[in-house]
């Protein structure tokens, strides 16, 4: 498998099944959002680099909330791997397939999923060392039907995907019966405008109903 993406990691990431997409504007919504997340079973996170908030937040949920698994994604530069990193990102995802962004988080030892969307994506990813993929945009490209397509050939390899965009809670489990599917972006997890107003009881319940998707189907 990919030595940038060690098996207790996929593990882990696998057992939770959804892992929560954030945009955060305000550093101190992050620990009680995080807290709200495990709360209602979800103990994954990807904290999205297009706020300011984003390294600070990953700071302080590793401070405070540990037992929360944090990665950053929107990773567009190795400059921002290296960031991550040293933040205390436990792994980093991109949108797409930039091969220097990928080097250099192999190099400093930050698991790393990047984005594809094609075969050939997937296939400059297989060279990069890459085994654990995002399939991004999910829906707008064609949803599971065409991820399973595109990935047929590459299914001996190993390769597993993190379909995210215009996944939710409606159509979680189609894609969570895909034993290629490692989990889920649930970008629906945390909307901004509940993040904004401290709804965290809902966000709970958000995270709670996708959890008990993830064990009917996994179970």
């Amino acid at each position: 498998m990919n030595p940038a993406f060690p098996d207790n990691l996929r593990l882990q990431l696998r057992q939770t099944g959804v892992i929560a997409v954030l945009m955060i504007d305000r550093a101190e919504d992050a620990v009680p959002l995080a807290r709200a997340l495990l709360a209602g079973g979800v103990n994954g996170i990807e904290l999205t680099l297009r706020t300011d908030a984003a390294l600070e937040s990953l700071r302080r949920i590793r401070a405070e909330v540990p037992e929360m698994t944090v990665g950053v994604g929107t990773i567009l530069t190795p400059k921002q791997a290296n960031e991550a990193k040293e933040a205390g990102a436990s792994f980093g995802v991109a949108p797409g397939m930039n091969p220097r962004v990928v080097a250099e988080a192999i190099r400093i030892g930050l698991p790393f999923a990047p984005g594809v969307c094609t075969p050939t994506d997937i296939e400059i990813a297989i060279e990069a060392g890459c085994r654990v993929l995002k399939f991004f945009p999910s829906e707008p490209c064609g949803g599971l039907g065409y991820l399973r397509s595109i990935m047929a050939p590459f299914m001996h390899l190993g390769v597993q995907f993190i379909p995210l965009g215009g996944v939710g809670a409606g159509n979680a489990a189609h894609y969570l019966s895909e034993p290629a599917v490692l989990a889920l972006g649930g970008s629906w997890l945390a909307p901004k405008d509940i993040v904004a107003k401290g709804g965290w009881d809902v966000i709970t319940a958000l995270a709670r109903e996708a959890t008990d998707i993830v064990k009917q189907v996994r179970s």
